[in-house]
């Protein structure tokens, strides 16, 4: 997660493999250990059915290994790596994960691709890059496991503000690849973006439920735009961050649940989900199982829960169908 005010915020089988031995490991453990999860409160399964295959499309690996890009002057670089994350997986259920450069690291994806290469086939990439990022670059990071760049406007960056202009150019950069180009904005940019997400010449995946602020929800102009973008049929929605979406607050996230079965109803083809973990910038840790269960409210249909775990990030991402 990258913060912003709430108001606004083969070796397949050794990845399964990996994932069985970590669930063994986390079951067989003490109850102290259980209760020390890093970066997520709880520690009950989700309540609800976890589909093989099932995808956390939203987090970001961090490494004391790899430092904190200059420009960053937020929260330090603590160790939610790879096999932090692997505890969660486990207790989850998931099996695979898309990992996303967070703003920590600017536009050095190495914590992203180091992750993504000990998580092996079962993991993918979305990087964030320069304009100035040469064509053999992006070719390397797409052998690595990457398919998409992430586009922030809702934190500082290391090149400055983030303008509309840049969008557009990262997105002609990147569109030979087949990549998509992934925003993080709120519903007040999102606005004012319209036409320039309306035009790009790739699909568009919207992080975080499109932040909208919690008392205005469906009422706020941003519903209607997103709502437009997803009925032009190239536009995806990420069903993560209830906890940036919200007033109301958990365990029900009232507010953001609204807007979540919405969009979800809209267009099921094109949602995924994401834990967001680790939750940076959160004083009080989420419990991620109770965010997966969300879903039983946000699509409340078991073949579309399915579709959303399993086969949209398989299209999206390019996981084996």
């Amino acid at each position: 997660m990258d913060r912003m005010p709430r108001t606004r915020r083969s070796i397949l089988g050794s990845g399964g493999a990996l994932a069985f031995t970590a669930a063994v490991g986390f079951k067989g453990r003490s109850a102290d250990a259980a209760d020390a999860m890093p970066f997520s409160a709880g520690t009950e399964a989700p309540s609800i059915r976890v589909p093989p295959n099932a995808c956390d499309c939203h987090i970001h690996i961090l490494s004391t290994r790899f430092p904190a890009s200059p420009h960053w002057k937020g929260q330090p670089v603590l160790d939610s790596d790879v096999a932090a994350y692997r505890r969660l997986q486990a207790r989850l259920g998931t099996s695979r994960v898309v990992v996303v450069t967070p703003s920590t690291y600017g536009t050095d994806n190495r914590a992203t691709l180091d992750g993504v290469a000990q998580f092996g086939p079962s993991a993918r990439a979305v990087v964030v890059v320069d304009l100035d990022i040469a064509d053999a670059e992006l070719r390397a990071m797409a052998a690595q496991g990457a398919v998409g760049i992430r586009v922030n406007f809702g934190t500082p960056q290391s090149w400055g503000p983030t303008t509309a202009e840049r969008l557009e150019a990262m997105a002609r950069k990147v569109a030979p690849l087949g990549w998509h180009v992934q925003i993080y904005a709120t519903g007040d940019k999102i606005v004012e973006l319209e036409p320039v997400l309306r035009r790009l010449p790739t699909p568009l995946v919207i992080d975080h439920l499109a932040r909208l602020p919690p008392d205005q929800g469906g009422s706020h102009p941003a519903y209607a735009v997103v709502r437009r973008l997803l009925d032009g049929g190239r536009t995806w929605m990420k069903l993560s961050g209830a906890y940036l979406n919200t007033a109301s607050g958990p365990p029900a996230y009232a507010d953001a649940t609204a807007v979540a079965a919405s969009f979800a109803a809209a267009a099921p083809e094109r949602m995924v989900w994401g834990s967001d973990w680790p939750h940076r910038g959160e004083k009080h840790m989420p419990d991620d199982a109770r965010l997966f269960d969300l879903l039983a409210e946000w699509v409340p249909d078991d073949r579309a829960r399915a579709r959303v775990l399993v086969d949209n990030p398989a299209k999206l991402y390019g996981f084996p169908e």
